[in-house]
């Protein structure tokens, strides 16, 4: 299916078409066809979530996994995610998924309430299951499927994991934050240029972050892939520990050494003396800065 070009937030839409509120691209959908996301489309003139239900990955996962460091570790979770992404980074872990469409990948429906049952079943068999964690690919690409899911494990004594790149508006955060009681966020960049160049907006990602950090009841972690040439100022690493201490300094910070990936394939590792200086400069302003990926 073709896909819509993104517009600015709250320009009209051309004729024929809807908008998405989902997150700042605000791609002006025509029917039938589908969001930048690939996850979106128009149906009968309005936006709504096409894979909803659409999972192609599902496994059991070590929380630390995820990465969550201070939250109920040692636990499990039934981890699942779909298709589709509102970023294009080059450096994509999960490019397999989240730039793919419903056409690209296997995929199969499950609801809910199979889902819910699944990590139910799942902890009968292992009593560190704690709930299920919304990943892979970009989760809030179908938000309502989160919503619908997280609304239905709460109820059933499940705890729900958002693990996102937090560039969403209020009309995907609003929904799903009160559901959530761990999350990490991927801040890949403390730099507005970067961030555009990834296909996305840092002023969105740091008020996802800024929200997530005042939900009562939602623990916080903050990931950043520290990539050659796109996330590797160690100016803006201690910035953006400064900032997130201003929110809460108990926060924890990941910092994450890249392997070559994706469109980056013949790009060098990070140097670990570079993660190790990151990390000594965020630590002049959070408690909990930690390398990841140092020993491989």
């Amino acid at each position: 299916m073709e896909a819509a070009p993104a517009q600015a937030a709250g320009a009209p839409s051309p004729a024929g078409a809807a908008t998405c509120g989902s997150c700042p691209h605000a791609c002006a959908v025509r029917e039938g066809s589908l969001g930048l996301c690939g996850a979106r489309g128009c149906r009968e003139g309005r936006i709504v979530p096409v894979a909803y239900g659409r999972v192609t990955s599902m496994a059991i996962d070590p929380v630390e996994k995820k990465p969550l460091a201070r939250w109920r570790p040692g636990s499990l979770l039934l981890s699942v995610g779909g298709y589709g992404c509102n970023m294009r980074c080059a450096f994509c872990q999960n490019h397999e998924i989240s730039q793919a469409g419903a056409d690209d990948v296997a995929w199969r429906e499950v609801a809910p309430d199979e889902l819910v049952a699944a990590t139910l079943a799942a902890r009968e068999d292992d009593p560190r299951v704690q709930g299920i964690a919304y990943t892979y690919n970009e989760p809030l690409c179908c938000w309502e499927f989160v919503r619908d899911t997280a609304e239905l494990a709460r109820s059933r004594g499940l705890a729900n994991v958002l693990v996102s790149n937090g560039c969403f508006a209020d009309e995907a955060i609003g929904a799903v934050a009160p559901l959530v009681d761990a999350a990490n966020i991927d801040l890949k960049a403390f730099d507005e240029a970067a961030y555009r160049r990834l296909g996305g907006s840092l002023a969105c990602v740091r008020e996802t972050i800024r929200a997530l950090a005042d939900e009562p009841g939602c623990h916080l972690e903050v990931t950043t892939l520290v990539v050659p040439g796109v996330s590797d100022s160690v100016g803006d690493v201690e910035e953006a520990a400064a900032w997130l201490a201003s929110l809460d300094p108990s926060i924890t910070y990941h910092l994450t050494r890249f392997f070559p990936r994706w469109k980056m394939s013949d790009a060098s590792p990070t140097p670990v003396d570079l993660l190790r200086r990151m990390q000594e400069a965020a630590s002049r302003h959070l408690g909990d800065a930690r390398l990841g990926n140092v020993w491989l």
